[in-house]
């Protein structure tokens, strides 16, 4: 019985060994054709060059197969081969296709979000089914049929998109502005129930109007959403006011209550002798000078790494000389003393001061231009008055001007109007500073970066800005 036992432990153990042994094997041998699709597969080579890929893809499969049932080994390399031929025949396409077909790949990407292939299947099925035909001819070496065909997907993958938004944003809005008709919400909060028709009823306008830029309307219709939403609490609320005899004191009460939640986690004694207003805007600014405080906080914290590292490349290098190290020290202590000084000639209505490494950054939140243009207003000369002080306090610097829009309007217009933007407070400040051209950039960003929330107006305002940096340009 033992030596059973010690001939099936022997046995267990050589298949074991002999699995491990394979499963090595098959790693080396098929390492290559894995890389090769799965790069092809980062680049999307299975839409923008479909057969190719699939092509490469069966062969790979095949291998597998052969491989799983002990078939020979020369016909799974050669078919591990013409994988990897195909998924590099594959990439190549794919490199063609991101040229000729770029205007569809965009629109795909935009159907993509909206999340057609859900929302309006039969429109996505029928875009994709022309994207493929496109893409079959580039493969087939016809980039002129190929580009005429993905024009024709790009308006399919267009319509599909605005069927989807219209599901995704307005269909459920829609169903419960008609359940609050069925449930006469608007008696209670009428003016709450006309924003949000007239709110949804501007988002289907825009999408028919610019259906390319879905920011406006999908923020349009989650606005309406919302005050739908808010309007089946005023209604609920108000009837449970009416059940209970509730009085205007106690609805008052109510609000000073929910306000007082917030000034007790701000260590704040409210006060409500003068109205609930006067107290919600001391509590706003207290959270906006607590915002200014972790701002700062995060300067001397970055200051501190700074001098943290310098010391520690003291220490893990003694030979360097003590004077360069105190060299590098004064040179970050300028740059601070640099800021302060750039800090205390702005209030907050005018520019927020940062410090990114050896960077200073002037928001310029009191710079506004007009909607859709480019021209600085006499009002702001002033403005940007302490802006050329600010400059002059880093004289060795270089300064970049960053535009920046918010996420209303095309991608397109907002990146053009960025750039403008930025150049006009270049212009402005060489014409009044005779700074040399090498001294100063400018640079659109667009709506790429983004600093607020773009779905409230409050969001979208901080995000339209010029940022002007500082390039103090330490030497450290």
């Amino acid at each position: 019985m033992k030596n059973i036992t010690t001939i099936l432990v022997i046995i267990l153990s050589l298949i074991f060994n002999s699995l491990i042994m394979s499963q090595d094997i098959k790693e080396t041998l098929f390492k290559d054709a894995k890389k090769s699709l799965d790069s092809a597969l980062k680049i999307k080579a299975d839409v923008l060059s479909p057969t190719n890929y699939e092509t490469a893809f069966e062969y790979y499969r095949e291998a597998e197969e052969d491989f799983k049932t002990g078939g020979d080994l020369n016909d799974i390399k050669e078919a591990l081969t013409k994988a990897i031929f195909h998924a590099n025949k594959a990439k190549k396409v794919v490199e063609l296709a991101n040229v000729t077909c770029s205007s569809a790949i965009k629109a795909r990407e935009d159907a993509v979000s909206a999340n057609a292939e859900k929302n309006a299947p039969e429109s996505w099925k029928e875009a994709e089914e022309k994207f493929r035909d496109a893409c079959e001819q580039l493969e087939d070496g016809d980039a002129k049929d190929a580009e005429e065909i993905s024009k024709e997907a790009e308006q399919l993958y267009r319509k599909a998109e605005l069927e989807a938004i219209k599901v995704a944003y307005l269909e459920d809005t829609w169903e419960l502005l008609k359940k609050a008709d069925d449930e006469d919400v608007a008696d209670k909060a009428p003016k709450t129930i006309a924003k949000a028709k007239e709110l949804i009823t501007k988002a289907e306008k825009e999408l028919q109007e610019n259906r390319y830029d879905t920011d406006v309307p999908r923020t349009l219709a989650q606005e309406a959403n919302y005050e739908v939403k808010h309007a089946f609490f005023i209604n609920n609320y108000a009837k449970q006011a009416e059940e209970n005899d509730k009085t205007i004191e106690d609805m008052i009460l109510e609000a000073e209550s929910a306000i007082n939640k917030i000034a007790v986690a701000l260590n704040s004694k409210p006060d409500f002798s003068e109205g609930i207003d006067k107290t919600a805007g001391e509590l706003a600014q207290l959270i906006s000078n607590l915002q200014n405080e972790r701002d700062s906080l995060k300067n001397n914290l970055e200051e501190a790494k700074q001098k943290i590292a310098l010391l520690e490349e003291q220490v893990s290098g003694m030979s360097k000389e003590k004077s360069k190290l105190a060299e590098q020290m004064a040179k970050i202590e300028k740059v601070r003393q640099q800021y302060e000084s750039i800090r205390k000639l702005f209030n907050d209505n005018e520019a927020l001061i940062y410090k990114s490494g050896n960077d200073i950054i002037i928001r310029l939140v009191g710079l506004n231009f007009p909607s859709g243009k480019s021209i600085i207003e006499p009002k702001y000369f002033g403005l940007l008055a302490k802006v050329q002080k600010a400059i002059k306090m880093v004289p060795d610097s270089k300064i970049t001007i960053e535009g920046h829009t918010d996420s209303f309007g095309s991608d397109e217009k907002n990146m053009e109007l960025s750039q403008e933007r930025a150049f006009a407070v270049k212009q402005y400040l060489i014409a009044n500073m005779n700074l040399p051209q090498d001294r100063i950039e400018s640079i659109g960003y667009g709506e790429t970066r983004p600093i607020a929330n773009n779905q409230t107006k409050e969001g979208r305002a901080k995000n339209r800005r010029i940022d002007l940096v500082i390039h103090t340009n330490p030497g450290i």
